[in-house]
């Protein structure tokens, strides 16, 4: 158990300041165009699986009972992070409209790359900041989601993914056997609904319509339309497609992590709609050090469903005798997403290790494999 002590020191915290280095790194690919332009997704995703190897797995918890005033080295990476994006993206828009050695084929795959950064990081560093109850840090993960134009996904995590992983009513649980390519287009169009039906649900029930001011999707749009007309100032029209491009980029890789995190997990129908609680069994967990770095300990995933509301360094890590255990970190198994007859393969076996293990009672998956159960109460 690290003490507070051990937490606090800067050097503990540093790793975690790993993801800043991409903002440089995407200003000197710009810079060099061509080929050069890829090195932003190579670094993401293959250096940081060359270090997990390297680094191997990371096993310390910290004491969850460390306060604040202990964190704040690695609190204040999470509040740079949203001002440095935002000067990045715009002035890359403006760079990339601005001059003439950028091939259209190097600036699509710049803003491919923008996008990684924007997604893996920004949108991940949004989901820090909107689980807080600090008002400032809650507006910095608005203004990082508006960025890659999927605003609805604090309503839809924070008031349906946690509520209900796991069950027919989260479209954010893959399915066991669902490809990601067949996961993609369900879970855009499910998540943007069941945002929309749980904010006007809950203005319902203080009887107000769902047009009320107070529905935070004025703000979504507000922001969102703010920064395509940010775009156009800056870059034209050929602004706002690159800004959609990155956009698109980010809320894909938004949703691999999300496919990966939970696919084929299932909590237990109690009949008449009721549902077990939510545990550390319900999420994949995986403890590689590097990727848990970049990732500001993402992968801890199971913890953090268990208790939504620790910090990032404070999140525990399980052994596979409490989760289940991904075979390797975010950036392998997103990539292996990608291709389902090999996610299958790796992954198909694992569910039905962790069925056998929770729930040797159930004989019929058929009704978990299709979300067919009973919607919960």
């Amino acid at each position: 158990m690290l003490t507070a002590d051990q937490v606090s020191k800067v050097q503990s915290a540093l790793p975690f300041w790993l993801s800043l280095g991409l903002v440089p790194l995407i200003w000197i690919v710009a810079g060099l165009g061509g080929w050069w332009v890829l090195l932003v997704p190579v670094v993401t995703w293959y250096l940081f699986t060359a270090l997990d190897a390297v680094t191997g797995l990371n096993l310390d918890n910290a004491d969850p009972a460390i306060g604040e005033e202990d964190l704040r080295w690695y609190r204040l990476v999470t509040l740079i992070w949203p001002p440095l994006q935002f000067i990045t993206l715009f002035g890359m828009i403006w760079y990339a409209t601005h001059t003439d050695h950028l091939s259209t084929a190097a600036t699509i795959g710049l803003f491919f790359g923008v996008g990684v950064v924007t997604g893996t990081i920004g949108i991940n560093y949004s989901h820090e900041l909107m689980h807080q109850k600090n008002k400032t840090e809650r507006w910095l993960g608005d203004i990082l989601l508006a960025m890659v134009l999927y605003s609805h996904f604090r309503s839809e995590h924070l008031l349906v993914h946690h509520r209900y992983v796991g069950t027919p009513r989260d479209p954010v649980t893959a399915r066991y056997n669902e490809g990601f390519h067949r996961f993609f287009p369900r879970v855009l169009i499910g998540s943007l609904k069941s945002a929309f039906r749980a904010e006007k649900q809950m203005l319902a029930r203080k009887d107000l319509p769902w047009t009320d001011l107070s529905n935070p999707f004025w703000r979504y749009w507000a922001l969102q339309g703010a920064m395509l007309l940010l775009a156009l100032i800056v870059g034209g029209w050929v602004g706002v497609l690159l800004f959609i491009w990155q956009a698109y980029i980010a809320i894909w890789q938004l949703e691999l992590v999300n496919y990966v995190e939970h696919y084929g997990l299932t909590r237990k129908h109690l009949g008449d709609g009721k549902y077990e609680h939510v545990m550390p069994h319900h999420s994949w967990n995986a403890a590689q050090k590097a990727s848990n770095w970049l990732l500001i300990n993402l992968q801890r995933h199971s913890d953090h469903h268990y208790k939504p509301d620790r910090r990032f360094p404070l999140l525990q890590n399980y052994t596979e005798a409490d989760a289940p255990q991904l075979p390797y970190g975010y950036p392998v198994m997103t990539m292996a997403a990608m291709v389902p007859p090999l996610w299958k393969k790796v992954m198909n076996p694992r569910v039905r290790k962790w069925r056998g293990m929770y729930y040797p009672e159930i004989t019929d998956w058929k009704p978990y494999n299709k979300a067919t159960n009973p919607m919960p109460r």
